[in-house]
């Protein structure tokens, strides 16, 4: 059974097929968040802080941590700042953390300080990708992310996707890196631009599963992109993703619906021996009437109510 260890300085995570499904805590990222980008750069990490704490109260297993804050001149802004991140997030929790950039220096420099063994966030198919972050996966001895692209781009075609995702990994077999310390990243398209989208990411994840035999990952609410209420979509997809083979996903713990289809896919899926979490988080939940539960428990009941007689004049003429 493929298993990828992750770690903290004090804990220990696996991420598999028989494991319960893998919360990577998305909140620490400033892409498309102006003040937290704003506060980085000005050194106040007050809001990295909050959402590191709020995150893993919230059940997160692990911690994704982005620094990239401007694209003018990464390669000499981002390592500074991404070490300054991680050193802050690893001292104020204990779950392993995902170290996560798209410039190699970075990625080294976060390795260097990281406690315990991070998920280093990621490697494409590109060559000079490849080259640049699997000896750096090699000399630390860390499981990566890889993302189904190349030089071509992304491509609508699952297969497409597949093949790239082989080839990152025969190439980090190469380096002897296993496979069990690749985590696939079949890169999720958006339902609304896509109507296949779903169908499509099914079918890959238990290729990569069943083929490959790797674990896995996406960016979770890449599925809802441009809808309305996309917390909804995101919930749905979550068990049917986690069915598919799934084993992990960068998303918000935050939102309570979406950790409640985490939580009850453990469960339907044996990942919960004997409901032991789901008890724990929900025996006292409490669920808040909805106007339609009060109405309904307002409505009259009696033979002359509206409700009730005309569930009996249908039984009558019957």
């Amino acid at each position: 059974m493929t298993r990828t260890i992750v770690a903290s300085a004090t804990r220990e995570v696996v991420i598999g097929f028989d494991q319960p499904f893998c919360v990577i805590g998305e909140r620490i990222n400033p892409t498309g968040r102006k003040k937290l980008a704003a506060e980085m750069v000005a050194g106040n990490f007050e809001t990295v802080k909050q959402d590191a704490l709020a995150q893993v109260a919230a059940g997160a297993t692990m911690l994704d941590v982005n620094a990239g804050v401007t694209a003018v001149d990464p390669n000499a802004t981002e390592p500074g700042l991404l070490v300054q991140t991680l050193e802050i997030v690893q001292d104020l929790v204990d779950v392993p953390l995902s170290i996560d950039s798209s410039v190699s220096a970075a990625i080294e420099a976060g390795l260097r300080v990281a406690r315990g063994r991070p998920l280093v966030n990621s490697v494409t198919g590109e060559e000079e990708k490849l080259e640049a972050i699997l000896p750096l996966i090699k000399k630390y001895d860390v499981p990566v992310v890889a993302i189904s692209n190349d030089e071509t781009g992304i491509s609508e075609d699952p297969d497409v996707r597949f093949e790239v995702a082989k080839k990152i990994v025969q190439h980090a077999a190469d380096y002897g890196i296993p496979a069990h310390d690749i985590v696939v990243d079949p890169l999720v398209m958006p339902i609304g631009a896509m109507g296949t989208a779903g169908q499509q990411v099914f079918r890959l994840l238990r290729r990569l599963r069943e083929e490959l035999k790797v674990n896995t990952t996406c960016g979770l609410s890449n599925i809802s992109f441009g809808l309305p209420h996309r917390h909804g979509i995101n919930a749905g997809f979550i068990p049917m993703v986690i069915g598919a083979g799934m084993t992990s996903a960068i998303m918000n713990p935050c939102r309570p619906q979406e950790m409640e289809m985490v939580r009850a896919a453990n469960v339907l899926n044996g990942t919960d021996p004997n409901c032991y979490n789901w008890i724990m988080t929900y025996r006292d939940h409490q669920p808040a009437a909805t106007g339609g539960a009060k109405a309904a428990a307002a409505a009259p009941t009696s033979s002359g109510g509206r409700r009730r007689g005309g569930r009996d004049a249908r039984r009558a003429r019957g």
